[in-house]
């Protein structure tokens, strides 16, 4: 059975006229079924003659992504869904509303071998590559449930996108085609922990994507203990190869730091940082670390993130506005919180209690009028204080019975035992 979605215009042309015996018009009107009509079934094919639908279903397939689950924030319109493939496996992708347009952020591969030890998506390692008509698929499907079709693409999912190079070639020939969605390179980014043969290549084409290099410590050392790619492709050599990229391409690069408290949020380390970019024409991303259950590792303070800022990495001693911009603690500290109390709600919580209170008594997270609307949309209970600060006042919240999800910059995050949380010794 032939992957129809998988195939760029010329190949598909081939394998309607070798194979089927058709002419070659037929394969420009299958095309743009598939990729303009975005439809998924041969039978929607209305201006091909039913024998041919019915020889199309016995001889190839379109890629099944289907939509399992989405999950919307109230707050901003960002949707995030979990789409199933045709064998049973799901990834995720991720809508995001901007003043451009919707961007897109898909998945690449199934599950990652790259083993980096803040990431989620390696922790079963690698199952398999997604075919570039799965990769098309997600596209297809986030616009279908939308209803929109989006302006800007990034490659930042689960997986290694240069692990799985050639597919993404192909996918985004398929994407980009005129024939196709037309969707320009320029409009495009591509995430990387820096397989640097990867990057070699895509210097190479010289597509006009943007490049994202997942850094997160400036010096061998550190970046070997949490992303072990770099004991094959350390930091000097990742750096050869950027500034090579940027000459021959003349795309800026942009460099993505998750900042995780204790292990590469120091000052020193935004000065080494500073020094290891010095003179590149680029972009530095600072985000708190998402925490992971299955993993130690915890996001650094506002204070930790405000002291490593763009006053301290300053790359070549040019300190211009957008060269770093610091991301997760805007607004909503990085979190969901429609989602995170749904989840909760789903898990059986009865009490949410955000602890992101400043000095004055503010809540620093999400304003209050934006608690109470969410307070509408769950039946747990939501509470936003500023005394939840010691084992005693855990102990105090435990005697009255609850079953809580604490959410704070300082805190647990998550659903939490509180007689647990007592024993464990409280926030942190």
């Amino acid at each position: 059975m032939t992957d129809l979605l998988s195939l760029p215009m010329q190949e598909l042309t081939r394998w309607v006229t070798q194979e089927l015996g058709e002419p070659k018009y037929r394969a420009k009107q299958l095309y743009d079924w598939l990729h303009k009509k975005q439809v998924r079934t041969f039978g929607e094919m209305s201006s091909l003659p039913a024998a041919l639908r019915q020889r199309l279903g016995e001889t190839a397939f379109i890629a099944p992504v289907e939509s399992r689950l989405k999950l919307e924030s109230q707050l901003d319109g960002t949707k995030k869904f979990l789409f199933a493939l045709g064998d049973g496996n799901c990834v995720e992708a991720v809508w995001m509303e901007y003043h451009h347009g919707p961007s897109l952020c898909i998945s690449t591969q199934v599950g990652c071998r790259m083993g980096c030890k803040f990431c989620a998506s390696t922790l079963g390692g690698l199952v398999r590559n997604l075919t570039p008509g799965e990769l098309l698929g997600e596209v297809y499907e986030a616009q279908r449930q939308t209803g929109r079709k989006i302006s800007s693409l990034v490659l930042m999912g689960i997986g290694e996108p240069l692990d799985n190079l050639q597919n993404v070639l192909t996918f985004l020939d398929i994407l980009c085609s005129e024939e196709g969605q037309h969707l320009g390179y320029r409009h495009i980014s591509l995430s990387t922990c820096g397989l640097i043969p990867g990057i070699r290549e895509l210097m190479d084409k010289k597509l006009g994507l943007t490049l994202s290099i997942s850094l997160h410590a400036p010096e061998d050392g550190a970046r070997s203990a949490i992303m072990p790619v770099n004991r094959q492709y350390p930091i000097g050599e990742l750096m050869e190869v950027c500034r090579e990229y940027f000459t021959v391409t003349g795309r800026r690069i942009s460099y993505e730091y998750a900042l995780i408290d204790g292990v590469n949020d120091t000052p020193e380390q935004a000065a080494a940082l500073a020094r290891l970019l010095e003179g590149q024409i680029c972009h530095v991303n600072l985000i708190p670390v998402n925490p992971v259950a299955e993993r130690e590792t915890r996001r650094s303070s506002r204070a930790a993130v405000e002291r490593f800022g763009p006053e301290r990495v300053a790359v070549g001693g040019d300190a211009r506005e957008g060269l770093v911009r610091t991301a997760g603690w805007e607004e909503n500290a990085g979190v969901d919180y429609l989602a995170f109390a749904r989840q909760m709600e789903d898990l059986g919580v009865r009490h949410i209690i955000f602890t992101d209170i400043d000095t004055d008594g503010v809540l620093a997270g999400p304003a209050f009028d934006r608690l109470e609307a969410l307070q509408k949309t769950v039946s747990c209970a939501i509470t936003a204080s500023g005394g939840v600060s010691s084992n005693a006042d855990l102990r105090a919240l435990r005697d009255q019975g609850l079953y809580a999800a604490i959410v704070g910059k300082a805190w647990y995050a998550g659903a939490v035992d509180l007689a647990q949380a007592v024993e464990e010794g409280g926030p942190q």
